[in-house]
């Protein structure tokens, strides 16, 4: 009896290795972390991702501070399930919380809103995980959810019309990260690119705005994603459109 092709081998291997890998994906990473304090517990409008007032009630102000997963900004707006390791204090679902803010504290890879962190205790066990400080944990990213919404493109408050368009992306749902981000101009009727202003915050000068395209990734690879023509021609520091669509 001869050996089975090589064919067979390599078929073989993906079967047995694809539930690993597919585990691989939903695998906590151990960690620690913090929590800073702010007025009502929640949020700062003040985060380095850009997102203003919308980074301090977010997740009904379930938000925090990243360093390393920060990722020059491409990690703003991403969801994350946290969960304490002192059973004794702590629910075992956790906390889902969004990226708002660059942050580093000692060891730690979460500076949690006071309500977030508070969020990991067990009921009337609050203060006592509050007076730790620090606390391991357990991490993981999650797709993002917002019921109701559809991605959202903010004209940035530091826009000038006309000479000066800055946008940022709220209420992006899924797993996917924005990479890249290109506005169709009108007057040469051709792609130009935006720069990544800081965080969240996409950029361009003398704009001419009409669609808008955006390259988003994930484990799968890069794709583009055309939001139509989202951007008014008068557009203003402050106005908000809906995209009709979600980045699930």
């Amino acid at each position: 009896m001869g050996f089975p092709p090589k064919s067979y081998w390599y078929l073989l291997c993906v079967i047995v290795l694809l539930p690993a890998l597919c585990h691989s994906q939903d695998a906590y990473v151990r960690s620690r972390a913090t929590y800073y304090g702010s007025p009502n517990s929640i949020g700062t409008p003040t985060g380095a991702c850009g997102f203003g007032g919308y980074g301090r009630t977010i997740n009904d102000g379930s938000v925090s501070g990243v360093s390393r997963l920060y990722k020059n900004g491409t990690g703003c707006g991403a969801c994350y399930q946290v969960r304490c390791k002192a059973p004794q204090l702590c629910v075992e679902d956790g906390v889902n919380v969004v990226v708002t803010d660059y942050g580093e504290g000692d060891k730690t890879d979460f500076i949690l809103s006071n309500c977030a962190y508070s969020r990991l205790a067990r009921p009337n066990a609050a203060l006592k995980l509050l007076a730790y400080g620090v606390v391991d944990i357990e991490y993981r990213r999650i797709p993002c959810q917002y019921p109701g919404y559809n991605l959202m493109v903010k004209v940035h408050e530091h826009s000038r019309f006309p000479e000066y368009l800055a946008l940022i992306f709220l209420y992006q749902a899924g797993q996917k990260d924005i990479t890249a981000v290109e506005v169709f101009q009108a007057n040469c009727q051709q792609w130009r690119g935006m720069r990544k202003a800081y965080g969240a915050v996409w950029d361009m000068g003398n704009p001419s705005p009409g669609a808008i395209r955006v390259q988003v990734s994930d484990s799968a690879g890069q794709t583009w994603v055309q939001l139509s023509s989202v951007v008014s021609s008068e557009w203003k520091a402050g106005d908000v459109y809906d995209t009709s669509i979600k980045l699930n």
